[in-house]
């Protein structure tokens, strides 16, 4: 068996704000030792003031808490929310923050996207939503429609391991601290593992994985990403899939929070429907998720979209499960999106595109297709962190 990889986890999906922000505020309010929070965004809505709360709370009772957020996801978060985070002792980290250049943020490649939760060694949470109240429904028709994973078991504390490396090194994604899973090939329930992207030596582990999972699917893929436009060996793939007899679904948005994010997608549409692939458009709010089953075995939760952000750039990081009960269960949801809040898009259903269209779609295509290759020529951003020091008075520690 590979290093890194556990297995008799426990795992529960966890649908929306509705369902995760419960669950990671009632473990940590349990917290006994430890809090590790990683994620892109916090804003100071509803959702971020709660999580302050019960982190707060945490660090009163002793518990160590470190909290990372990215620079660019992040960038305008109060110097009082801050400060009331590391006056009780909590660790902020902020990475790669730049300053505004006449009002935009500059720090646009290489973000900090990942989003994980660790709670002492008991549980682990995994997946692509962020702490704001654009996850919930209550926010209207921008509501974001997402996915993670709470888990429980051995794979907590490679997890947590993990994510004490990433605080405490540059670059904590060298040699064997990645959990890796080369195969998703037959493995006992609960299987899990840790899979990341980074920018330097698993820059596409997670496409890999993908990619692996895909070619060796027997009756059936579904997969929904909120921003997808791959490159063509990851189409190849799915199409090779799909006329081999493999069932090949794809949810993708319908209702997108950033209208380019469908455009460009739309732009594949043709050729993976003419080679059998089904694509269906979520089209009650937002997709932001990005998860896959596959013949209801392998699948997959994180934060890694299918874009030359996700797949180029930024730091990413998905679980990895092989564990029948929990496809069967992702399976479950991801058809009631398709039979409730989906629109199937068919070849003869739309409309004939205009000459400059096709041009302007062309030269799109074929300049996304290949950035993941042009992008090692950028800058690459090691996991450059700054922790925010405290401007409390010594010993104020709890009494705030």
């Amino acid at each position: 068996m590979n290093a890194g990889l556990t297995t008799a986890n426990d795992l529960h999906l966890l649908e929306n704000g509705e369902e995760f922000f419960p669950a990671v505020f009632e473990v940590i309010r349990g917290a006994r030792t430890r809090v590790i929070v990683e994620t892109f965004i916090i804003f100071e809505d509803k959702v971020g003031l709660e999580l302050r709360d019960v982190l707060v709370a945490a660090a009163r009772r002793g518990v160590e808490i470190d909290v990372t957020v990215d620079g660019y996801g992040t960038a305008d978060i109060s110097d009082e929310y801050v400060e009331s985070l590391t006056s009780v002792g909590i660790r902020f980290h902020i990475f790669d923050p730049q300053p505004r250049r006449l009002g935009f943020r500059t720090n646009v490649f290489h973000r900090m996207h990942r989003k994980i939760v660790v709670v002492d060694d008991d549980v682990a949470l995994v997946g692509g939503i962020n702490y704001s109240l654009d996850h919930l429904a209550e926010y209207g028709d921008g509501a974001k429609q997402d996915y993670a994973i709470a888990i429980r078991g051995p794979a907590v504390a490679q997890i947590k391991q993990y994510v004490v490396d990433a605080l405490e090194s540059e670059s904590a994604s060298r040699g064997e601290r990645i959990l890796k899973w080369p195969s998703p090939g037959p493995a006992p329930g609960g299987t899990v593992a840790l899979v990341v992207r980074d920018n330097d030596t698993h820059s596409n582990d997670i496409e890999v994985h993908y990619r692996v999972a895909i070619r060796t699917a027997k009756h059936e893929i579904l997969l929904a990403n909120a921003y997808f436009f791959p490159g063509y060996r990851f189409l190849r793939d799915l199409r090779n899939a799909a006329k081999r007899g493999v069932r090949v679904r794809l949810i993708l948005q319908g209702e997108p929070d950033m209208p380019i994010a469908r455009f460009v997608a739309t732009m594949l549409y043709d050729y993976l429907i003419s080679g059998g692939v089904e694509i269906y458009e979520y089209c009650t709010r937002p997709l932001h998720a990005k998860i896959a089953v596959i013949d209801e075995t392998w699948s997959t939760v994180g934060s890694s979209n299918l874009d030359p952000f996700s797949l180029a750039l930024n730091l990413e990081a998905n679980v990895m499960v092989y564990d029948h009960a929990f496809g069967i269960s992702m399976k479950s949801r991801l058809e009631l999106l398709i039979n409730e809040h989906c629109n199937q898009i068919r070849r003869t259903s739309r409309p004939r595109r205009k000459i400059q269209r096709v041009l302007v779609s062309t030269l799109v295509f074929h300049f996304l297709r290949r950035f993941p290759a042009w992008a090692r020529y950028l800058p690459r951003k090691r996991a450059a962190l700054k922790t925010v020091a405290s401007h409390a008075a010594p010993g104020s520690r709890g009494d705030a």
